[in-house]
């Protein structure tokens, strides 16, 4: 057991499952945030047997999980090095990339008279909206002026991205994603304007009382500054497979196979499917669900239940692992529901290592999200990340 090393490594990021405020939380605005923790306190009920013999009460003390003595996984809290807390920047981190300076973001100001005028004259379509805005009540606000007209929807957040609504109706699927490709080809050229993804929202519906968002999401991300722990397992033809949007996050780069999801429950049933396979590698997957359908909507009780329903979907994961299988659950940022705005939130993140033959304990604290990548590369044995440190010795 000594030498042990895993063919296999699952790593679940669970989007925005944030376990208390960061040290630099001020920076951010964050003091206070905690969204596991509040989703646990101000829950009446809340179930997740799985999480918790794993340790995430002992990782976030709250008034409803309990402590495992011992946990049964190796476990810490982790700080962020990188600038932000957004997507991007959280998930390169945990694969090996310090992010030095934020990317743009529009929240203030919307986007600037050039680039709407780009978007106009490329697509033949108007541009309107152009504010920071919920993905779903700007459709509810201005999706039925897009029926009528035929305009783009344009939109951002607080994070660093240019969004595109969509009613897959009146532009067409090819169309929206041709546009949000030519969006990012500009951002790109103007470094001004480059935002850390482009993201195509289309939707379905009649009007503004049935507008819902479809599965049909792109993102378009800029590519990794430099090389991750994805491309030093690819480059020694080891597997990289990404499930949900990872793929899209690193703009493909070092992956060598994706798998598209539509849920988080989707995204665990094609890891579980992994599980059950042959593969030696990396299988890496997203459950953006609960940053996208709750933490940014304020949905507490929805986010407590899309745990729950992760909890047993993890249990099933767990009890199909091979002896030499390795699994992490993480996650990039926060995203507290009852913390002001709709925002991300600036707090340390969760690592739960799990495998058949382990010994439970609580880890130091983490110094980087890194350290995710620099134990999967010193598993097998390819270049390390510059950023991060190795684990794996505390796993064996």
């Amino acid at each position: 057991m000594e030498k042990m090393k895993f063919k296999r490594i699952f790593v679940i990021v669970a989007d925005s499952l944030g376990i208390g405020e960061a040290p630099d939380a001020e920076e951010y605005n964050d003091i206070g945030a905690n969204t596991f923790g509040h989703i646990a306190n101000f829950s009446k009920e809340f179930t997740i047997p799985t999480l918790q013999k794993l340790g995430i009460g002992n990782l976030c003390p709250n008034q409803k999980i309990l402590c495992a003595l011992p946990p049964l996984g190796v476990i810490a809290r982790m700080k962020e090095q990188s600038v932000g807390k957004d997507t991007l920047t959280g998930h390169f981190e945990l694969m090996g990339l310090k992010v030095e300076h934020p990317f743009p973001s529009f929240t203030e100001t919307g986007f600037p008279k050039e680039l709407i005028e780009a978007l106009e004259n490329f697509s033949g379509r108007k541009v309107i909206g152009n504010i920071s805005a919920s993905g779903t009540e700007i459709i509810k606000d201005l999706g039925e002026e897009q029926l009528k007209t035929g305009a783009l929807i344009v939109y951002t957040s607080a994070d660093s991205v240019l969004q595109i609504a969509a009613n897959e109706e009146v532009i067409p699927l090819d169309e929206l994603y041709r546009i949000c490709e030519y969006a990012r080809k500009i951002t790109i050229e103007n470094k001004a304007w480059q935002v850390g993804r482009i993201i195509a929202r289309p939707y379905v519906g009649t009007n503004k009382n049935n507008f819902i968002r479809t599965s049909n999401r792109h993102d378009y991300a800029l590519k990794p500054f430099d090389k991750t722990c994805l491309n030093y397992l690819s480059e020694k033809n080891l597997e990289v497979i990404a499930i949900g949007k990872i793929n899209d996050i690193f703009d493909g780069y070092g992956i060598t196979k994706a798998l598209r999801t539509i849920s988080n429950h989707d995204g665990m049933l094609k890891t579980i499917a992994k599980v059950e396979g042959d593969f030696t590698g990396l299988c890496f997957t997203n459950l953006v669900d609960f940053d996208a359908l709750y933490g940014h909507r304020r949905d507490l009780e929805g986010y407590k239940k899309a745990i729950e329903e992760f909890d047993q979907d993890l249990a099933t994961l767990l009890s199909k692992l091979n002896n030499d299988d390795l699994i992490m659950v993480v996650a990039d940022h926060g995203n507290d529901p009852i913390h002001h705005g709709t925002d991300h939130t600036r707090e340390y993140v969760p690592l739960i290592c799990y495998h058949k033959n382990i010994k439970g304990k609580i880890l130091p604290d983490l110094e980087s999200f890194a350290c995710v990548g620099a134990t999967i590369c010193d598993n097998f044995e390819v270049k390390m990340p510059k950023i991060g440190y190795s684990i794996l010795k505390e796993l064996l």
